[in-house]
């Protein structure tokens, strides 16, 4: 992989978790209401589960891209396929 392609993949990379954090910034903005308002329980813990699936999702990200910024350092393959699957096992770990 060249090194300008690195860039734009992580760029890309950085711009997706910027987005859910956003996105999960609202939900729980939105829990805090639920619970102001005195909204059923039940529902609270719904979008509790939904903001805490989404901030996993974000932390498999930012493993995702710890691993390919600072792990991995040649354009070995077979390095990389290793970090991948490890990226893998973590993200279905996280799930």
């Amino acid at each position: 992989m060249t090194k300008e392609k690195d860039k734009t993949m992580n760029d890309e990379l950085v711009r997706d978790i910027q987005v859910r954090l956003r996105k999960i910034e609202g939900q729980v903005k939105g829990i805090e209401k639920m619970v102001t308002s005195e909204v059923c329980c039940k529902n609270i813990l719904v979008q509790v589960a939904a903001a805490r699936a989404a901030m996993s999702k974000v932390g498999g990200l930012v493993l995702e891209r710890y691993t390919k910024n600072c792990l991995l350092h040649d354009d070995d393959p077979i390095e990389e396929e290793k970090i991948q699957e490890l990226v893998s096992t973590f993200l279905m770990f996280l799930k």
